[in-house]
């Protein structure tokens, strides 16, 4: 089994900037596809990013594209969130997910139904 915890929420203006991490914990998630979804009160939890297992291939929802950065540290099993330009509508829960069953991602990482695990979610809130 894979525990996954998510830091670095929180408050933040329009335009500021936050650093969301995941760290994985009860086996290496080196070899995993990982991703970031994202759940705003009322709607469905929506892919933001998704990273291959060795960072080489990324893949981002086109609303995020040039303003959030995925990235990883597989000898720290973390993964990271960079989120500048922060928006109004970037307010959500922020998950992470690990995808277990490919070392590549699947099409665009989008599917939540290929993620087997889930953190339990670290709130973004942006002011305007």
């Amino acid at each position: 089994q894979v525990q996954l915890v998510e830091s670095g929420g929180g408050l933040v203006q329009a335009g500021g900037s936050l650093r969301l991490s995941c760290a994985a914990s009860g086996r290496t998630v080196s070899g995993y596809t990982m991703g970031w979804f994202r759940q705003a009160p009322g709607k469905e939890r929506e892919f933001v990013a998704a990273i291959s297992w060795s960072g080489s291939r990324t893949s981002y929802v086109d609303s995020v594209k040039g303003r959030f950065t995925i990235s990883r540290d597989n000898i720290k099993n973390t993964v990271s969130l960079q989120m500048n330009s922060l928006k109004p509508e970037d307010t959500a829960v922020y998950y992470c997910a690990a995808d277990p069953k490919t070392q590549f991602i699947r099409s665009d990482g989008s599917a939540r139904s290929d993620y087997d695990y889930w953190g339990q979610g670290t709130q973004v809130t942006v002011s305007s």
